[in-house]
């Protein structure tokens, strides 16, 4: 089983867009699917927190991926991320999975999704992610994984829970939306993988959140392929 450092890819520049009467941060990262192809080290594809573990993007195929296949899929997150950064309360960046090709983030904020202690969707966060499956009903060649995270207030075992059940209800939610169940995995992470300070009741705000990753499966990647040769 490949090791992958434990690295994200930070987006190169942010360009905010209009969407359903707020303004979402689209970041285009600038690391794969154009010229480079999947030709980018071992330093991208695996999200990791402070406990030391690492979680994968994606699936791995195994082999690598050309750089016209790359360019390929490269352009069709980009102009799927530049649609998702429309999405009412939704952060959107590009980043790199797996296998080094391009990926998307979607990232809720949990005080969007959800009240304190709770795993229950209020009803402007169904909106949004309905408005996220009407969106990714094209692109059905993609998996979907969801990852919750929390901040450190509690206990470790309550929080892996709660970030378990916050990822689950989402995902049960986007299948409910016409989401294939195949396509879609869930993941808690509890405090493993902050973004802030959890020190402050900021940091520990944007650290309370519910990230979709949108990554290309194996028939995308044999479709590109054959695309580029």
């Amino acid at each position: 089983m490949k090791k992958f450092l434990s690295i994200i890819l930070c987006a190169s520049m942010v360009v905010l867009l209009p969407g359903c009467g707020s303004m979402s941060n689209l970041a285009k990262g600038s690391a794969i699917g154009g010229a480079s192809g999947a030709a980018l080290g071992a330093g991208v594809g695996a999200i990791a927190g402070k406990s030391g573990k690492s979680t994968a993007i994606g699936a791995a195929i195994g082999a690598v991926v050309g750089a016209g296949a790359g360019a390929i899929i490269g352009n069709k997150m980009d102009k799927k991320a530049a649609e998702l950064a429309s999405i009412e309360g939704a952060s959107v960046d590009t980043v790199t999975d797996a296998n080094n090709l391009k990926s998307i983030k979607v990232t809720f904020e949990s005080g969007i999704l959800f009240a304190t202690n709770s795993c229950t969707l209020n009803s402007a966060s169904k909106s949004s992610l309905s408005d996220f499956a009407h969106k990714m009903s094209d692109m059905t060649d993609t998996d979907i994984t969801i990852y919750g995270h929390t901040d450190n207030t509690g206990t470790r075992e309550y929080n892996q829970k709660l970030s378990l059940e916050r990822a689950q209800s989402v995902g049960n939610y986007l299948k409910g939306c016409g989401i294939s169940s195949s396509r879609i995995s869930e993941e808690g992470l509890a405090y493993d993988s902050p973004v802030a300070d959890n020190s402050t009741v900021e940091g520990r705000l944007q650290n309370r959140r519910v990230e979709i990753f949108i990554t290309a499966n194996e028939a995308m990647i044999n479709s590109a392929e054959q695309q580029a040769k």
